[in-house]
């Protein structure tokens, strides 16, 4: 492969304008499909083959009046029993009027005719039903519902619409912005040229804006939920600046070793190049293989952000040495540009009559920090050792108390429509009133429906956490049944999740109709459950991916294992921490954090799937600098110096850049995007930092000679990938030039 890519890399740079023009038009095309093809993206996350979705299903079928999106506007009066007035019912009768005229309402019910109303009559819910989704609400018909109820609040009335309706897509502000401003900083800082940075944020910038725009694109056609676009967003930017920064910092070092910028553009892409498309290959196939939880909407998310990696990988290999071509010894610091090389623009001469390497030679700084440490790590290796794993240890103590549940008004920004509705019914109401349930009955003829439903009824009002059952609404054929419950928790509470059960299990006896359990908070359980489910088997096939391909690429069996425990460290440590702030409320002010809960249900699948793909970028830059230099002749306590010295630059870069890019996530008010921002920030450094930086070279050097044996039966039968670039060393050597 590193052959190959090496080919590659010369290639672009000798056809460098017509590289260029092709991504950009590649560029300009997906934007112009993105402005026409663009579809709308879901806020909701369905789960087929469960209960509730089953339900949801019927309900479409059956009762299509009942199974739009619901909304419901609370009312608080001036005064306690301001409700009973005759001026009270004329303010709550003029709402439900001006509800019911909303366009793409199907109706509204008068909470003075239902019972709606608290016990003090100062608080009212009017129920709003709407005729379609709520994914397929227009932005014109929820601005007109979030505005009715104008004239009450200027007599003094509060009126808060919320519900299902009011789910929208994340925005996107200037915040994250900062991480971008912060990536491009550390570029500065690293290549100590203005030329470097800004060409290798350039090339990121060209592959997100292309992926992105063929993910809007494919919208049409494909449904997104609102977040994917954002995960993909984030990889992007942060794998595109970090794969540009591996090929640009080894293409640097080739220069100042005296090749040509050709040859060492060529070199750069067929090694570092060659650990960038491993990267990549493993991100793409960690997140593509969520497919194999079986959840469409976590399918779809996975499947948009590999496509965006993947861009990135291609990017990297093609448009960088394009972009580097351009460049030429400008990427260099100023005072370092003055070494002679073979002119690199004669573009006339075949590939096998160039150099190999000019007679210059760099003389390489042993006392860089990256060695300095790495010979501290290797001389107090057993207490490094030991104290990381207690450090990561204690981190990871709040995992086991991680709870998972779909993101709801109670955690939403304060301030915002749904928080203000959702705290206004609490005050009112109760909890329990967020969370409502929905009953669907349905039986074969009116008459065994008619029969199920006063039986279901009575089951219902004797579960415990139940506090009240609505009156059933009857579909116009009389064969289905919509019956609404109150539980007595929130939607989040666990004895909500248990109650769920507890109904399920009741109503399960009843023989003449189907009765089902579904609405919002039972669809977010069963969801959580079921990525709960799936949670250990994809742990353990992102786990047992990493040894076989770490085994391909080091030809060794204790480097992998190490790697993969080192990864399973990184991800406790992270829930840990994620569940400490996020969910228990430690620290929570310094993100932005309003209202602890729950963690996003998809978060530690994805999680799992994205820290996989990075750590094992870490581990194949740092690690295959140890192995090459083991081959070649120094011990193992050498090699394991060598390769941190090499590598501990550039993997503090780009642990910095992901770190800034994942973190100015964690500025946005959307409860979800932030968590998954600070998640991943909080991994990467972890995962590089303390693991890949600290521990692994520890564990290396204390297993020696150990770390690189492979039984020769396996040796044998394992493919070469070649991604240390062996293989084209060894062609290089062979090569004979023509001139100098």
């Amino acid at each position: 492969m590193a052959t190959l890519l090496y080919r590659l890399g010369r290639g672009a740079l000798r056809r460098r304008r017509l590289v260029v023009a092709l991504w950009l038009v590649v560029l300009v095309v997906a934007g112009l499909a993105a402005a026409t093809l663009r579809g709308t993206t879901a806020s909701n996350f369905t789960m087929p083959g469960t209960e509730s979705q089953r339900a949801l299903d019927l309900l479409a079928d059956q009762f299509p009046a009942a199974s739009g999106a619901t909304g419901t506007i609370t009312v608080k009066a001036p005064a306690d029993g301001d409700l009973a007035t005759p001026q009270g019912q004329a303010v709550v009768q003029e709402l439900v009027q001006q509800a019911s005229a909303l366009p793409g309402v199907v109706g509204a019910v008068n909470p003075l005719q239902v019972g709606a109303v608290s016990p003090n009559g100062r608080y009212a819910l009017v129920q709003v039903q709407f005729a379609t989704g709520g994914d397929e609400v227009t932005d014109a018909q929820r601005t007109a519902y979030e505005e009715v109820g104008a004239a009450a609040e200027a007599q003094g009335w509060q009126v808060a619409p919320g519900g299902e309706v009011l789910g929208g897509e994340p925005e996107i502000g200037s915040t994250e912005a900062l991480g971008v401003l912060v990536a491009a900083i550390v570029l500065i800082i690293t290549f100590g040229s203005l030329v470097a940075a800004g060409m290798t944020m350039l090339n990121a910038l060209i592959g997100v804006g292309a992926g992105m725009a063929g993910l809007f694109a494919l919208s049409g056609v494909v449904q997104l939920t609102s977040t994917a676009p954002i995960l993909a967003l984030m990889l992007g930017l942060a794998v595109g600046i970090d794969y540009s920064l591996f090929i640009t910092s080894r293409h640097r070092q080739n220069l100042l070793d005296g090749l040509s910028p050709e040859e060492a553009v060529g070199r750069a892409v067929g090694t570092a190049g060659s650990a960038v498309v491993f990267a990549g290959a493993t991100v793409v196939i960690a997140l593509a293989g969520l497919a194999v939880v079986d959840i469409p909407f976590l399918t779809v998310m996975g499947l948009a952000a590999a496509g965006t990696v993947t861009v990135a990988v291609l990017v990297a290999i093609t448009l960088q040495p394009a972009l580097l071509g351009f460049a030429g010894r400008r990427v260099l610091p100023r005072r370092l540009r003055a070494v002679p090389t073979v002119d690199a623009d004669e573009d006339d001469t075949d590939v096998t009559d160039r150099p190999a390497a000019t007679t210059t030679t760099t003389t390489e700084d042993r006392t860089r920090f990256g060695f300095r440490w790495a010979r501290l790590i290797t001389r107090f290796r057993v207490p490094v050792i030991l104290v990381g794993l207690l450090g990561l240890g204690l981190l990871a103590l709040p995992t086991p108390d991680m709870r998972l549940a779909l993101p709801g008004a109670a955690t939403a920004a304060v301030g915002s429509p749904a928080r203000v509705a959702n705290d206004l019914t609490v005050e009112g109401f109760g909890a329990g009133f967020t969370g409502r349930l929905a009953v669907v009955v349905a039986g074969d003829t009116p008459q065994a429906t008619s029969a199920a439903v006063p039986q279901v009824t009575a089951l219902l009002q004797r579960t415990e956490n139940v506090l009240a059952v609505a009156p059933a609404q009857v579909s116009p054929d009389g064969r289905t049944a919509l019956l609404g419950v109150v539980p007595k928790t929130g939607p989040t509470d666990e004895a909500t999740e248990t109650l769920v059960h507890d109904i399920r299990g009741e109503v399960g006896g009843i023989r003449d109709a189907d009765v089902l359990l579904t609405g919002v908070t039972a669809i977010g359980i069963d969801v959580s459950e079921k990525l709960s489910d799936a949670l250990p088997i994809y742990l353990l096939l992102v786990v047992g991916l990493s040894v076989l391909l770490l085994m391909l690429v080091f030809r060794s069996l204790l480097v992998p294992i190490k790697a993969a425990l080192g990864f399973l460290l990184t991800v406790a440590a992270t829930f840990g921490i994620t569940v400490a702030v996020f969910q228990q409320g430690h620290l929570a002010d310094l993100v932005g954090l309003d209202t602890p809960g729950p963690l996003i249900s998809f978060l530690p699948i994805l999680l799992i799937g994205i820290l996989f793909g990075l750590a094992m970028d870490y581990e194949v830059f740092l690690v295959s600098r140890m192995r090459e230099d083991f081959v070649h002749g120094e011990t193992a306590r050498q090699a394991t110096i060598s390769g941190m010295g090499h590598g501990a630059r550039v993997v503090t870069a780009a642990a910095l850049i992901m770190i800034s890019v994942f973190g100015g996530f964690v500025f946005l008010e959307d409860p979800v995007i932030k968590s998954m921002g600070f998640a991943l920030a909080v991994g990467v450094a972890i995962d590089a930092f303390v693991v890949r930086m600290t521990i692994v070279p520890a564990v290396m050097s204390l297993l020696g000679d150990r770390a690189w044996w492979l039984p020769r039966w396996l040796n044998r039968a394992l493919p070469n990938v070649d991604i240390e670039g062996e293989g084209l060393r060894a062609h290089l050597e062979d090569r004979t030039p023509t001139h100098v």
